[in-house]
């Protein structure tokens, strides 16, 4: 382990290493990634129940390995909502009219 770093953040790290190999790998579902406080994320929950559209919503304030994945994936930043898709794109603060066309262009809306 490099001098001056934590064991903690090496386990966050490895954590967000292994759930970046298993997240962007196309899946079956939708998984969100938000924080309760977030009006984006209130919203784009909203246009995903319009659509009647299965989710996985993760809070990153609640998981670690999950902050850890949403850093990865926005380049240090906590942007949210981060929402990965069954192809394995990944829409980051998206509008509801791009969140919907994505749902539409995966058959899914």
């Amino acid at each position: 382990m490099p001098r001056g770093v934590s064991p903690s953040y090496v386990r966050a790290a490895r954590k967000a290493e292994q759930t970046q190999t298993m997240t962007t790998q196309p899946t079956s579902n939708i998984t969100m990634y938000g924080t309760p406080w977030c009006g984006d994320c209130r919203r784009a929950r909203r246009v995903l129940d319009q659509h009647k559209v299965a989710y996985q919503y993760i809070d990153i304030e609640q998981d670690e390995a999950a902050r850890s994945y949403v850093v990865q994936v926005n380049q240090g930043n906590q942007s949210v909502p981060t929402i990965l898709f069954p192809d394995g794109s990944v829409l980051v603060e998206p509008s509801s009219a791009v969140l919907t066309q994505k749902l539409e262009a995966l058959n899914l809306a």
